[in-house]
C-alpha cells in the first residue's frame, strides 16, 4: 500500500469509521532538471533568508501570516491541529445526492479510503454497500492543508473513493468563453451525431500516453548518440486550416468507420459548401439566353418579339416586289 497522506476517521451519521488516505492516482510524466545551457552545471533553488542571507533547511522553517505591513504572526503545525474544527481529524458526511448532480470541473484530486484497523472493516462496508444500493454519492467536509475542504465520496470496485471538490465560489463562470450565436443545418446536427456514435467506446481505459512515449524515444536516443526520431507522415497538421464543416464530418465518420473495421457506409451524406443564409435574389436571365429563348419559340411559331423582327425582312420584300409591278 502507498504511504498514507492522512488519518482520520469517516463521520457517518453516528458511525466512525477509522481511515487511512493514500493517492489514487501515480504520476508518470519525466521531469527536467534546470542546467546552465553553457556548462550543463545544475541550477537548484535555495531558500534563503532575507535579512541574514543564510540558507535554511526545511526544519529551520516555520509558517507565518502577515496581518499588517511589517508584522508577522508565526502559526504552528501543532497549533493548527488543535483548531476547535469537527473536520480537522474527520471526513463528516453532510449529504446524499444523485452522481449526476455533480459537477465533474469541480472535482480536483482523487484519493482511496483504506481501512485503518480489522475494527473498521465492518463500518467501512456499511457505508460502501449503502452507497451501491442507493446509486448515490456522499458530500462530504474535511480539513486538509490548512483550509477546510469539500469532498465526494463513491465507490470504485470494492474500494471507497474520495474526490475532493472545489467550492461553488472558484468555479469561473465560461459564459464570456461561449461562441457567438452561428446557424447550423440539421444534416450537419445529424452527421455530428453519427460520429459521436461511431466513435463511442464503453470505457476510457484504452488510451496511452503517447507524448511520454515520443519523449523517452528522444531521450534514448540522445543518450546513446543515435539519429532523433522524426514525425512520421500524416501527423504534421496546417494550424488555422479552413475547410468545409460537412466534408470534414463526412471525412471523420469515414477513417472513424475504416479504424474500427467497419464496412463503408453505402450512402454517404452529401458534401456540400457552407452557403450564406442571405435571402436569395433571383437572377435576370443572360442576354444570350433570352436571345436563345426568342429563337426558339420564333420557330415554334411564338409571337415573341425576337420573332417579330425576325419576320420583318420579310414583310419590306414583299411591299417592294407589289410596287414594282
Amino acid at each position: 500500500m502507498p504511504r498514507p497522506l492522512w488519518t482520520g476517521a469517516i463521520s457517518f451519521g453516528l458511525v466512525t469509521i477509522p481511515i487511512k488516505v493514500v493517492s489514487a492516482t501515480e504520476n508518470h510524466s519525466l521531469s527536467f532538471h534546470q542546467y546552465h545551457a553553457q556548462d550543463m552545471g545544475r541550477i537548484r533553488t535555495r531558500k534563503v533568508c532575507e535579512l541574514d542571507g543564510e540558507v535554511l533547511s526545511q526544519d529551520e522553517i516555520g509558517k507565518g501570516y502577515e496581518v499588517a505591513k511589517d508584522r508577522t504572526v508565526p502559526v504552528t503545525d501543532e497549533e493548527l491541529d488543535r483548531m476547535p474544527l469537527p473536520t480537522a481529524k474527520a471526513i463528516e458526511i453532510v449529504a446524499f445526492v444523485d452522481a449526476g448532480a455533480v459537477d465533474p470541473v469541480r472535482i480536483s484530486e482523487s484519493y482511496y479510503l483504506a481501512v485503518d484497523g480489522q475494527v473498521a472493516a465492518k463500518p467501512y462496508t456499511l457505508l460502501r454497500k449503502a452507497l451501491e444500493r442507493s446509486d448515490k454519492v456522499a458530500v462530504a467536509k474535511f480539513a486538509w492543508h490548512n483550509r477546510e475542504r469539500l469532498g465526494l465520496l463513491r465507490v470504485r470496485e470494492d474500494a471507497i473513493v474520495l474526490h475532493a471538490m472545489r467550492w461553488p465560489d472558484e468555479i469561473r463562470s465560461p459564459e464570456s468563453l461561449a461562441p457567438r450565436d452561428v446557424q447550423l443545418d440539421e444534416d450537419e446536427i445529424d452527421r455530428a451525431v453519427q460520429l459521436t456514435d461511431t466513435m463511442a467506446l464503453d470505457g476510457v481505459s484504452g488510451f496511452r500516453d503517447r507524448y511520454r512515449e515520443a519523449l523517452e524515444e528522444l531521450l534514448a536516443a540522445k543518450s546513446e548518440g543515435k539519429e532523433l526520431p522524426q514525425p512520421r507522415e500524416g501527423e504534421e497538421e496546417e494550424p488555422g486550416k479552413v475547410m468545409d464543416l460537412m466534408a470534414a464530418l463526412n471525412a471523420s465518420v469515414k477513417a472513424a468507420r475504416e479504424t474500427r473495421g467497419e464496412e463503408p457506409e453505402g450512402e454517404h451524406a452529401t458534401v456540400h459548401e457552407m452557403k450564406s443564409r442571405e435571402p436569395r435574389t433571383r437572377k435576370k436571365a443572360a442576354p444570350a439566353a433570352r436571345k436563345a429563348a426568342g429563337d426558339k419559340a420564333a420557330g415554334e411559331g411564338g409571337t415573341t418579339k425576337s420573332a417579330g423582327r425576325k419576320r420583318q425582312p420579310a414583310r419590306k420584300t414583299a411591299a417592294k416586289k407589289r410596287t414594282a409591278s
